[in-house]
């Protein structure tokens, strides 16, 4: 009996030795337009840091606070405004020198190629043909925020308004204009060519200051250290070009 305890005992120590080492998760919760660039991140990120899992969380940087405002567990958080992310310090969630900028992008106009309403630039929304215009909520998207700030700008954003579809991210816009439900979107430049033959950008709109897209650490995130070390990888040379190769520019 001894001799089959023995047994038994080395055979559940070498299972449990044997067995592979849980993956150390890491939760990025990022803006909706990093959603193609990102993935690529994760993929290189986690080749050269096995073991380690990045879960991606992507949706408009407002609803993104809003889950982490009621306790979602997220390790690093990278918005598409400074807006978010200042909410984020303010509300303690975030250390201030630990936000950094690692990418910028610009507005833009854009319509469906197989469209038949034409619009050549800003000006032609106002025009009867034009009913429909994708816009993010400004409130909580991003892109509707600077959408806003670009048409108030112009003096367009209270002419305009009755024609708004208002959108819960980006990608949103995106796909009511590639569906042909708007006839004509404002979005980033990186989203428009997401859409391929299918969108056309037909203007870019003037901002006083650029898209810019913040990220850092959480303060109560279990794997600060790692959290650290994926953002090192997107402010690096390889990170940058994966970001570079989706139409991002590096910060000013």
């Amino acid at each position: 009996m001894k001799k089959i305890g023995s047994l038994l005992f080395s055979c559940i120590l070498f299972c449990v030795l044997a067995a592979p080492a849980a993956a150390q998760e890491l939760v990025v919760s990022a803006a909706a337009s990093l959603t193609n660039a990102f993935n690529d991140i994760k993929a290189e990120f986690e080749q050269i840091n096995p073991g380690v899992l990045v879960t991606p969380n992507y949706a408009a940087s407002g609803a993104l606070f809003r889950q982490i405002e009621q306790g979602a567990p997220v390790d690093v958080f990278a918005s598409a405004d400074l807006k978010w992310m200042n909410d984020m310090i303010a509300a303690g969630f975030v250390e201030e020198n630990e936000s950094v900028l690692f990418a910028q992008n610009t507005l833009v106009l854009a319509v469906s190629t197989a469209s038949r309403v034409a619009i050549s630039g800003v000006a032609d929304l106002t025009g009867e043909q034009v009913r429909r215009i994708g816009v993010g909520t400004p409130a909580t998207v991003p892109v509707g925020n600077y959408s806003k700030i670009a048409l108030e700008g112009l003096g367009m954003w209270d002419v305009l308004q009755p024609k708004m579809i208002f959108a819960e991210s980006v990608r949103q816009v995106l796909d009511y204009v590639q569906r042909g439900e708007v006839d004509a979107g404002l979005m980033y430049a990186t989203d428009a060519a997401q859409g391929g033959e299918r969108v056309q950008i037909v203007a870019t709109l003037p901002l006083p200051e650029p898209v810019s897209y913040p990220i850092a650490p959480l303060k109560n995130s279990k794997q600060s250290e790692m959290g650290r070390k994926f953002i090192q990888f997107i402010l690096s040379d390889q990170g940058q070009d994966i970001l570079a190769g989706y139409g991002f520019s590096r910060p000013e």
